[in-house]
């Protein structure tokens, strides 16, 4: 299953060697929702470890992921593999791409209607 989404880096961790074949890098996204932010812990595994060299903590990234899970000694694990990390779209950006494809579609060609009655009561089309 793949997964998008965006936040600002809040804490990147060093690589990990986990194993003589196996290397992991995990790094935290604070994602705005609402009153409270969450902190959400990714992980990149590999040759992807050394896609984070490029950000510093603080730096709003979109971050890609495949979300994993198994089981181990009884225990139900959940991973959120990052397969992709690059710099989020700026709002200013994002709001004339907003502006842009608005400009291509018509204005709705439903009238609005209001709660007031008719003015006229003949409903008589003739």
């Amino acid at each position: 299953m793949a997964f998008e989404v965006e936040g600002k880096l809040h804490r990147i961790f060093p690589t990990e060697q986990k194993s003589a074949s196996f290397s992991a890098r995990e790094f935290v996204l604070e994602i705005a929702d609402g009153n409270y932010p969450q902190l959400i812990k990714f992980q990149a595994v590999q040759d992807r470890c050394g896609m984070l060299d490029d950000y510093n903590e603080g730096d709003t990234v979109k971050v890609s992921f495949d979300l994993r899970g198994r089981e181990w000694n009884g225990k139900f694990l959940t991973n959120l593999n990052a397969w992709r990390i690059g710099a989020a779209s700026s709002s200013e950006s994002q709001a004339a791409n907003d502006k842009s494809s608005s400009e291509n579609f018509p204005d709705d060609p439903f009238p609005k209607f209001s709660d007031a009655p008719p003015t006229s009561t003949d409903d008589l089309p003739f």
